[in-house]
């Protein structure tokens, strides 16, 4: 039976991954990876998270089934991150959460619904998206469509574009958004921006599916969470995947969350009950350990605040590196225009070099980084920032840059 079945391109992300692993080179630099790194290139535990583990190995009394909906105690912590603790939505009942295996599992559970719901069956993405959201929506049977968003050019969005063409979409089909941190690009919505996609979302009929992968990594909690705690109050129904890998460090545990919002309290547990019985003929129940450690760090005042504080220092950190890589080229006179790295918001930016240049950053330094020009800023560190630099000066060049003291810059030689 096997013999009929034809091999599977690479996943480009997962084979550098492989082919890093691989490298000798003393330098080697992993930059494609989705991943927070420390100073020292490690994925740190938090320590919120070891203190909850410690608890979990304690107390935890059983390894039973927790069923299709996971935790109701972590559903409901986690409703309070995304929404706010006294949204509207949460104090009408309009709210279903359900525990997933990762933000993946929250995306491809809710697209097997919506794709049930929706008379189109079509689903909007950014122009870029994070690549895994193709194959997840398309899995479930949803008709992908695009709207630009990204102007590589001149390193803005698109947002006139956008809403040209969404104001195109027929009622019914739905738009898969960035909460916040938009990978690949870091360039994210204002709240300007953001109430008025609100406002041709319910013109048009259209529903809204939010990925908020990033909450916290972005300006903080609170302030990443404007756009879907914004669409909850002005729209009557919406879909929200969260993910707790990065802002809790839990990749391999697989944790993440999916909320429905129904227009009253009996749609939404209808839509509810439809969720879980998905759920059940697909994963029938998710993974328990990461969502109870997040549960218990959520849930403890002492551990809710350590977790606050290395979020904020993780969120920092990015921040200075942001500043200093662009500093560091600008000094060292790289062509090129490096300034939107420094505005943007998240792990991920484009440099805006070619893919000749990307694969030759690959060959003769050890740097990874995917073909696009996608870059995790988490992967830098004081120590590693100036090769980085060394090698982008020596693949795309240099150029002498005359500063002035209103801090305009005029290349002089290329």
């Amino acid at each position: 039976m096997y013999e009929k079945l034809q091999p599977v391109a690479e996943d480009p992300i997962l084979a550098l991954m492989a082919r890093y692993r691989c490298d000798t080179h003393p330098n080697k630099l992993d930059l494609g990876i989705g991943v927070y790194k420390d100073e020292q290139g490690k994925t740190p535990i938090m320590q919120a998270v070891s203190s909850a583990e410690r608890l979990l190995l304690a107390h935890e009394t059983s390894k039973s089934y927790i069923g299709p909906a996971g935790s109701e105690g972590f559903n409901r912590l986690m409703a309070q991150l995304v929404f706010g603790g006294d949204h509207t939505v949460i104090r009408e009942q309009r709210v279903v959460s359900a525990q997933t295996p990762g933000g993946c599992g929250a995306l491809r559970i809710g697209a097997e619904l919506l794709a049930s719901c929706s008379p189109t069956g079509r689903i909007w993405v950014s122009d870029p998206t994070w690549a895994n959201h193709r194959p997840l929506l398309a899995g479930a049977g949803l008709e992908i469509r695009e709207y630009p968003y990204y102007d590589a050019e001149q390193r803005t969005i698109r947002f006139s574009e956008m809403i040209d063409t969404l104001n195109r979409a027929e009622a019914g089909d739905i738009v898969l958004l960035h909460g916040c941190c938009h990978n690949p690009t870091g360039a994210d919505l204002e709240p300007a921006q953001w109430r008025a996609l609100a406002e041709l979302i319910e013109r048009r009929g259209l529903m809204p599916f939010v990925d908020i992968a990033y909450q916290g990594l972005g300006e903080g909690l609170d302030e990443d969470a404007y756009g879907v705690r914004y669409l909850a109050d002005y729209l009557p129904e919406m879909m929200v995947a969260t993910s707790c890998s990065k802002n809790f460090g839990l990749y391999r545990e697989r944790t993440g969350a999916l909320f429905l919002i129904g227009r009253t309290a009996s749609q939404t547990e209808r839509a509810g009950g439809q969720l879980f019985s998905r759920i059940r003929s697909h994963y029938s129940m998710p993974p328990a350990h990461g969502g109870a450690v997040v549960e218990t760090i959520l849930d403890d005042p002492r551990l809710n605040a350590l977790w606050m504080s290395e979020l904020n220092a993780m969120r920092e950190r990015i921040r200075y590196l942001r500043h200093q890589l662009v500093d560091r080229l600008e000094h060292a006179g790289v062509a090129g225009d490096f300034r939107h790295i420094r505005h943007q918001r998240g792990m991920f930016s484009f440099l805006g070099i070619a893919r000749e240049q990307v694969v030759a950053l690959r060959k003769q330094y050890s740097i990874y980084l995917v073909d696009s020009g996608r870059f995790n800023l988490a992967g830098l560190s004081n120590r590693s920032v100036d090769y980085f630099v060394d090698a982008l000066a020596q693949t795309v060049g240099t150029s002498f840059v005359k500063r002035t003291s209103s801090d305009t810059r005029k290349a002089v030689e290329i």
